[in-house]
């Protein structure tokens, strides 16, 4: 005996290119965890991948009618979430390029003071950004990334599911890096990623 699926992906990329949001989290539930667990085994860290399952899943709600030409989702959404994971490995590999190349620049003169200074001066500016996140996500940074908590721990003590906390953190996280960019130097930007 076959069992015949409640939905045909189909058209439910004919619904999502119209727009249609439950349309979208049919399909949303249903590659969640394969987009995680394949840009994880990439990436090798929570965070950086659940924000892959975002841009992945933000992709293709915004592809609008295109979408409807799509033959092979599964095959799609993984090409497009390997494609995000090798862009942020780049992204973190030309950090990482920048930080060793400015140490050994700070090396030669190096000033511990300045460095100090700079590094109060960063934080400052973390804490301020902290403040400013919405009070959910305020909470679920501090039991997360200040007290070291994992995501099952914070659910339990807020009450809330573990995907939910892992998308407080995720946003808290993308706000938190957005916000010192715009508010430090490329030095202190460096330093604050030591931070997180």
């Amino acid at each position: 005996m076959t069992i015949t699926p409640l939905y045909n992906e189909q058209d439910l990329l004919f619904k999502i290119a119209e727009g249609d949001p439950n349309a979208f989290r049919i399909i949303f539930n249903k590659y969640h965890n394969k987009i995680y667990t394949f840009s994880l085994r990439i990436l090798q860290s929570d965070i950086v991948a659940e924000e892959v399952v975002q841009e992945t899943m933000l992709k293709l709600w915004k592809m609008g009618p295109t979408l409807t030409t799509i033959n092979n989702l599964d095959s799609y959404l993984k090409t497009l979430a390997r494609n995000l994971s090798i862009d942020m490995l780049r992204h973190r590999e030309l950090a990482y390029k920048v930080e060793k190349d400015l140490g050994a620049d700070w090396i030669e003169g190096h000033n511990e003071t300045e460095e100090q200074v700079l590094l109060n001066d960063t934080r400052k500016v973390l804490q301020a950004g902290i403040e400013l996140l919405p009070d959910q996500q305020k909470l679920v940074y501090k039991f997360c990334h200040q007290d070291g908590l994992k995501y099952d721990e914070v659910a339990e003590k807020l009450k809330l599911s573990p995907h939910t906390v892992r998308s407080y953190m995720k946003l808290a996280l993308r706000f938190l890096r957005n916000y010192v960019s715009s508010h430090t130097d490329v030095a202190a930007i460096l330093i604050i990623f030591k931070l997180f």
